[in-house]
């Protein structure tokens, strides 16, 4: 009675953390990934503004032209109609986009190349739309390296993604790393989609910028985590005219359109100063790796709003169940972030209080 394609894939191993969460009292929640921050002020203005003007329906397709204008700003673009030349299309979320490009790139069979660890809907979606997903190794130190993802090529590979700052271990690339990457996939005429969600998140170098490097790189990015809203889901795509053609034809019969009141309010969001806030979550990526440390085997983040230290014992699971056992919610990697379930994910999106709690939890249990 239920699709084996349904059956391919299990409930996300965030969302059953997530749910659990909103059972227990008052938990030390360090699990999800979105902003402690709610929408900048602009922006809550901006969509009342839209619903009092009645900008609630429909909108084209490929977004509205003032923003989609924005956002050619923002990569430097000119549109033209060229198959390659670069446009930018908006979508319904980073995870639309990504769902868009995967089923305009990939016939069933046909292998993805995606990190390990990876965020994990770049696993299941390929799953959904039966495409396969091939990994190349980043551990032990969750780097880029190019030997190991030019050793998973295969025939059958038709993309490989990259993904910085990272979800969930919070490396980010150095731009030597993504062009040897975009060089690889030059060699292999593979595409190259790279996911920069976290892009204003980083914290010690400037951002890897695959701009203007090659012609079969699709970029995706969203408001949701520097604008405080991951609800309005709200995403974009810039790439080729000959992938955003296909993605956006898919979209009409599937997405439709992003939320019409996002598109609109997202127009007022240009031009905040979000370094303040940047440089909050520095801080606490500072607190939290210098109160870690001295107990766990783990790497510095550089970017995004995550860290990911290996468990006592290496058993992720076993580890994030005594943690919770002690109102604490984290993530293990097994099954949700990785092949292996050796590390698990802490988000330090959360108030300064609770990661000082989050903190003595962990150290305890390390301990003991």
């Amino acid at each position: 009675m239920i699709s084996r394609r349904a059956k391919s894939i299990d409930t996300s191993g965030i969302r059953r953390v997530f749910n659990l969460g909103a059972k227990l009292e008052n938990p030390i929640n360090l699990s999800i990934g979105q902003p402690d921050f709610d929408a900048w002020e602009p922006l809550r203005e901006a969509a009342k503004a839209a619903i009092d003007s009645q900008k609630n329906g429909y909108t084209v397709t490929q977004g509205i032209e003032p923003l989609r204008e924005k956002l050619r700003q923002k990569y430097g673009l000119q549109a033209g109609t060229g198959d390659f030349e670069q446009d930018v299309f908006v979508t319904c979320g980073v995870s639309g986009a990504l769902t868009l490009a995967y089923m305009a790139m990939c016939d069933p069979g046909d292998e993805v190349l995606i990190p390990d660890p990876f965020f994990c809907i770049y696993r299941d979606v390929l799953s959904l739309i039966n495409a396969v997903p091939a990994y190349y190794n980043c551990y032990p130190d969750f780097r880029l390296r190019v030997e190991e993802v030019e050793r998973a090529i295969t025939p059958k590979t038709r993309a490989i993604l990259v993904n910085s700052p990272s979800n969930p271990t919070g490396v980010s690339l150095m731009q030597s790393e993504l062009d040897a990457v975009i060089d690889l996939a030059r060699a292999k005429d593979l595409w190259l989609i790279y996911d920069e969600i976290y892009d204003i998140f980083n914290y010690d170098a400037p951002h890897a910028d695959a701009r203007n490097k090659y012609e079969k790189t699709l970029i995706i990015n969203g408001f949701s985590k520097s604008f405080g809203v991951p609800g309005w889901r709200l995403g974009f795509a810039v790439g080729p005219n000959v992938l955003l053609r296909e993605m956006m034809k898919i979209q009409q019969y599937t997405f439709v359109c992003a939320p019409s009141i996002a598109q609109y309010a997202a127009l007022d969001g240009f031009d905040i100063d979000f370094a303040p806030k940047v440089n909050e979550y520095k801080k606490k990526r500072d607190f939290i790796y210098s109160a870690l440390s001295e107990n766990f085997e783990v790497e510095k983040p550089t970017g995004a709003f995550y860290i990911f230290p290996k468990a006592p014992g290496g058993n992720a699971s076993a580890f994030v169940e005594k943690c919770i056992q002690n109102n604490l919610l984290v993530i293990p990697a097994g099954n949700v972030f990785s092949q292996q379930d050796t590390h698990f994910r802490i988000s330090f999106a959360a108030p300064m209080e609770k990661l000082e709690q989050g903190v003595e939890v962990l150290n305890r249990l390390v301990r003991s």
